[in-house]
C-alpha cells in the first residue's frame, strides 16, 4: 500500500445514506458512491412529528430496519471534519433517540468494504410505524407536513433519486406511484 492509500484509508470516515440523506446530505464530503448495506432494509418506518409532521399528524420517514439489504450513497467525510459532521447527523437522524448510532460494514460500489455509520431504526421506539400498510402510508403521508415540508415531496424526492441512481426498491415505487396518481387527480 502507498503512503497516499495509507493516509486515505485512516484520514476519511465514511456514513451511509438511505434516505433523505442521498438528496440533501447537508454537510461536506470528499466523495460520494453507492453502496451496499446487508442486515437492515429501507423501510418508510418512523412516525415523523416534527421534519414530516407533527404531534396531532405525523407523517413518515425512512428507516433502516433489521434484515435484508440498502442500496443507498455513501459520502466520505475528512476526519478533520468528522466531529462537526457527526454532531450534524446526530442533530439530524437522532434528536427524538428513535434512531440508533451504529458502524457497519458496507461495500461500496468500488469494491471495498469499509465501515460507515448508519441510523437504525430502535423498533421499540413508540414512533417506530410496525407493519403499515401501502394504503396506511399513503394516507399517512399524504397529510403530513412539518418544519422541512410537505410528507409527499419527501417520498417523492426519495423515490426520484434512487430511481436515477438505479436503485430498485419496489415499496418506495409503488407508494411512489400511488402519491404521484393523487396528484394528477387532484
Amino acid at each position: 500500500m502507498t503512503t497516499l492509500q495509507t493516509m486515505t484509508a485512516t484520514s476519511t470516515r465514511w456514513v451511509f445514506g438511505y434516505g433523505s440523506l442521498i438528496w440533501n446530505p447537508g454537510f461536506g464530503h470528499v466523495s460520494s458512491q453507492q453502496g451496499l448495506l446487508r442486515g437492515a432494509h429501507r423501510s418508510l418506518s418512523v412516525y415523523s412529528q416534527d421534519h414530516r409532521g407533527t404531534p396531532q399528524r405525523p407523517g413518515l420517514v425512512f428507516g433502516l430496519t433489521r434484515g435484508g439489504s440498502c442500496r443507498g450513497m455513501v459520502f466520505e467525510v475528512a476526519d478533520a471534519d468528522w466531529a462537526g459532521v457527526r454532531t450534524y447527523l446526530l442533530a439530524r437522524e437522532k434528536g427524538n433517540e428513535v434512531y440508533r448510532e451504529a458502524m457497519r460494514s458496507v461495500r461500496l460500489a468500488d469494491g471495498r468494504d469499509v465501515m460507515a455509520l448508519v441510523f437504525m431504526v430502535d423498533e421499540r421506539h413508540v414512533q417506530y410505524a410496525r407493519n403499515l400498510t401501502l394504503e396506511h402510508q399513503l394516507a399517512i403521508v399524504r397529510g403530513g407536513f412539518g418544519e422541512s415540508g410537505n410528507n409527499v415531496d419527501y417520498v417523492l424526492n426519495t423515490a426520484r433519486h434512487l430511481e436515477q441512481l438505479g436503485i430498485k426498491d419496489r415499496q418506495i415505487m409503488a407508494l411512489a406511484a400511488l402519491l404521484m396518481r393523487n396528484t394528477a387527480a387532484a
